[in-house]
């Protein structure tokens, strides 16, 4: 049974930084593709970062590039996105999610195992 388990949101200035975690059980991250997700209240989920297990590649929403990274420590079998310089903007939902592939995808849809999500707030 693969679980994972989303933590580390919060609320914050604008400009701050949060760094959320994702605990994994049940498989290794160095075998499959894994991704954040987000959803503000009124609005689709909508894709943030994704990477192989491996974290040889990743990928970020043009939305928060440049201010967010995503990351794994294998060893821990967590993944984690730092979130730096947020904005109002960024005030949602965030869920950590895993594929059954390696490859990494940007479509919620593709993804077969979702954490519970952790609420950020940026305020202004």
């Amino acid at each position: 049974q693969v679980q994972l388990v989303d933590s580390g949101g919060g609320v914050v200035q604008a400009g701050g930084s949060l760094r959320l975690s994702c605990a994994a059980s049940g498989r290794s991250f160095g075998n499959y593709a894994m991704g954040w997700f987000r959803q503000a209240t009124g609005k689709e989920r909508e894709f943030v970062a994704a990477m192989t297990g491996s974290g040889e590649s990743t990928t970020y929403a043009d939305s928060v590039k440049g201010r967010f990274t995503i990351s794994t420590d294998n060893a821990k079998n967590t993944m984690y996105l730092q979130m730096s310089s947020l904005k109002p903007d960024d005030t949602a939902v965030y869920y950590c999610a895993s594929r059954r592939s390696w490859y990494i995808r940007r479509n919620a849809d593709q993804y077969d195992y979702w954490g519970q999500g952790t609420q950020v707030t940026v305020s202004s």
